[in-house]
């Protein structure tokens, strides 16, 4: 096969972001207003999460006990687990979270573009999918259970990109009843006023969002590590809190181990800046999060600590606002009261675009069902909108709002849904450092016996509070979950239906030659077909030569004959082959997995219309790491040179690209392929005046699997046949109606036909 060649390379893959210099900063202060703006505001509702302003304030020794937890949490969890740790698991694209861990694990089958092209090849091929790549080891056995584990995880920061906006809002906007207590009953619609314009914003992209959002998180951070300056010099004996005993003997003391729930709530966050990792990468995040975040946030919590001390009674109904310098009511309080509620939407954005990156890894990988998404960036491939998952999670934020209108309930929930992510992450790079990493196994050990016991401890706190408002997360995760599994299950098995039934294109087409001999105009000349039925081949009986001479065996005439070849195109079915016409239009099979051979599509067109277009090209779709890629790189072309008429095809866009065929660029690079082998000026123009003629009348075909349950004959066949039949006949079939493969195209509804499959998976 030739194939006409642009520059792009088709084997580029998206890689992580790499910048240095002036850039490296510009992008290491985006993440203030994305990243760590979750993490960066827990201060507003920590302390009074590991003590309740329904409560009598604590003594200094249970204070200086229980900021000296905070501080270590904050110290082996956001900062060393994570920043240092963590974000080196990232996969080879730059996406982090807990679903890219389980990739990490079991990495898709890389895409050859060269055998999408190719048609005419036997192929035993299955397409390669999230969870049916072949792995023959132990963790092969327990794919599914790392699968769910990982998809757990991955739902659980889905419930935590509603819950942060709910808590962190509220929180903030709760500071108005300091000064004016009949407003109590208003919190709750205030905070969905904010909440709606966060989510209106979204629209505008990660980067826009992050410049506007990034100087308020910078700001916030200075009132952080300055107005607490004041508090400290007001009992410098907070200091001590820098002693992990302090923490220790807080515990053993009080035997509340309750309160490493609220504990947990400084620390939220971690997953989410994890998550974030293929906005930024992960430098940008170690130096933002080393050299501003983590120092602000320890000095707001021991100011906040010494003030509590200091004046408790007082302080206690909200620690942090009733901490600020010069009391409720002042102009710095208003200013720092504003600051707090810009820092609070900033905070949510954090969670938001987790949420899309999660999404997005998701529904590339076939465990969502594939929705519209924009790419708002031309440099980071990794940031995007999805207009439906933004508008999902402000409909669960604001119902968050609604039902939890005690905020100790829905810290609650809060904190289980990070402490389980936290956990997740946990188990899946102890199985990445010997598996992907390739480092000794007394590594993993000792990661998960020390990680592994902090998080369990947080998590074993977190669902005491299952009754009091965790059950939310929990029931959000398990039932996201479930369909999440259900989701990759049935794609799989669709995806194997469509690779164990393609076809090679020799398979189902068969050629006869018709050769018929011709003369000049003055001689009849009629040559016979004789067919050989025993060897089914068809021989050409020439008449006798006596017929063209004279009896004086001189020639009647002046002759010169020539052989006229006519080639018949069948479909063979097994049983039979179907004469097929050809038609002077163009067809575009669009391939939706990837894979040598032609799709079962195009046998099951041919059958329910037996004629056969005169160019037929079979089109793969690759998505460039780059945003754009020009108009006359975005195609590939290969033909088939034994059948007439074929072509592979692989349109290359940017991520950036609009999913729109160029039609008349591929007619082009297949004219310039057919006229490679003509010699003859008359036959060149009439190829390429057939070829553009096709072209002109373009259609588009697409595969529209009907989906029914395969009878299995196992032990319980009866239930279980009935539960596959519900599962994949009234659920996936209906879910995948609604969400089909064309939705981010723009070609009309008019130039596509849906070609129907019964699929028995």
């Amino acid at each position: 096969m030739g194939s006409p060649f642009a520059d792009i390379d088709e084997k580029a893959v998206r890689r992580p972001l790499k910048v240095g210099g002036t850039a490296l900063v510009a992008l290491s202060f985006q993440t203030l207003g994305v990243v760590y703006s979750d993490i960066g505001i827990s201060p507003l509702y920590t302390l009074n999460g590991i003590w309740p302003s329904s409560q009598p304030p604590p003594n200094a020794e249970d204070i200086i006990g229980g900021i000296s937890a905070v501080v270590w949490a904050m110290t082996l969890l956001p900062l060393l687990k994570y920043v240092f740790f963590a974000l080196r698991f990232g996969t080879e694209q730059g996406e982090g979270g807990t679903f890219a861990l389980y990739h990490g694990i079991f990495p898709p089958k890389p895409i050859n573009h060269d055998e999408d092209r190719t048609l005419t090849t036997d192929c035993g091929w299955k397409t390669p999918s999230s969870a049916f790549t072949t792995t023959v080891t132990l963790l092969g056995r327990i794919k599914w259970l790392l699968l769910a584990w990982s998809l757990f995880g991955t739902a659980l920061t889905f419930a935590d990109g509603m819950l942060t906006p709910a808590i962190s809002v509220t929180s903030a906007v709760s500071g108005l009843a300091l000064t004016f207590p009949h407003l109590s009953s208003s919190i709750g619609p205030i905070s969905i006023g904010f909440l709606v314009a966060l989510f209106l914003l979204q629209r505008f992209g990660t980067t826009k969002v992050a410049y506007f959002f990034s100087p308020v998180t910078f700001i916030w951070i200075i009132l952080l590590s300055t107005t607490v300056i004041i508090n400290i010099t007001s009992y410098p004996g907070i200091l001590r809190a820098f002693d992990p005993s302090r923490a220790v003997m807080l515990f053993m003391r009080t035997k509340k181990y309750d309160l490493l729930a609220g504990v947990l709530l400084a620390v939220t966050g971690c997953e989410a800046m994890f998550a974030n990792l293929g906005q930024f990468n992960m430098l940008s995040i170690q130096l933002s999060f080393g050299c501003s975040v983590y120092p602000a946030l320890i000095l707001a919590y021991l100011g906040q600590g010494a003030k509590l001390i200091t004046n408790g009674d007082v302080v206690i109904a909200h620690i942090f606002y009733a901490s600020i310098p010069g009391g409720a009511g002042r102009p710095f309080y208003w200013f720092v009261y504003v600051v707090a509620i810009l820092a609070t939407l900033v905070a949510s954005q954090a969670t938001i675009t987790a949420t899309f990156s999660l999404f997005q890894q998701l529904i590339n990988l076939r465990s969502l069902p594939p929705v519209r998404m924009r790419y708002t960036s031309n440099t980071v491939q990794g940031q995007i909108y999805i207009p439906s998952v933004n508008w999902t999670l402000c409909v669960g934020t604001i119902i968050f709002v609604l039902i939890f209108k005690d905020l100790a309930k829905l810290t609650n929930a809060y904190g289980f849904a990070v402490a389980t992510v936290m956990f997740v992450t946990t188990t899946l790079i102890t199985i990445q450092i010997p598996y992907v990493k390739h480092l000794p196994w007394i590594l993993a050990v000792a990661w998960f016996l020390f990680f592994g016991f902090l998080d369990g401890l947080f998590w074993g706190a977190a669902l005491r509070k299952v009754p009091h408002g965790a059950w939310v997360p929990l029931l959000v995760g398990i039932a996201t979950t479930a369909f999440m599994v259900f989701w990759t299950w049935a794609q799989g098995l669709e995806d194997q239906f469509d690779g164990t039934n393609r076809h090679d294109l020799h398979h189902i087409i068969s050629e006869e030659v018709i050769q018929t001999m011709s003369y000049s105009p003055a001689i009849n000349f009629n040559p016979r077909l004789c067919r050989n039925s025993d060897a089914d081949v068809t021989k050409l009986e020439l008449p006798h030569l006596s017929d063209t001479v004279d009896d004086d065996g001189s020639s009647k005439s002046d002759v010169i004959p020539y052989i006229q070849e006519e080639l018949k195109l069948y479909l063979d079915t097994g049983d039979e082959k179907i004469p097929l016409s050809r038609m002077s239009t163009m067809a575009i099979f669009h391939k939706i997995s990837s894979g040598k051979g032609i799709p079962h599509a195009f046998y099951s067109f041919l059958k329910q219309w037996p004629a056969l277009p005169r160019v037929v090209v079979f089109l793969s779709v690759r998505t460039m790491p780059v945003a754009h890629v020009e108009k006359a790189d975005r195609y590939r072309v290969t033909k088939v040179r034994s059948l007439p008429g074929f072509y592979g095809a692989t349109y290359m866009k940017g991520y950036r690209d609009k999913f729109d065929v160029d039609v008349s660029a591929i007619v082009e690079l297949i004219t310039v392929l057919e006229l490679r082998g003509v010699e003859s000026r008359e036959d060149a123009a009439s190829i390429v005046d057939e070829i553009i003629a096709a072209g002109r009348t373009a259609t588009h075909i697409v595969p529209h699997y009907h989906v029914i349950s395969r009878r299995l004959v196992v032990f319980g066949a009866p239930i279980i046949n009935w539960i596959r039949r519900l599962l994949i006949e009234d659920i996936y079939r209906s879910i995948a109606y609604v969400f089909p493969e064309t939705v981010t195209w723009l070609q009309s509804a008019d130039e596509i036909i849906h070609v129907g499959v019964t699929a028995e998976i």
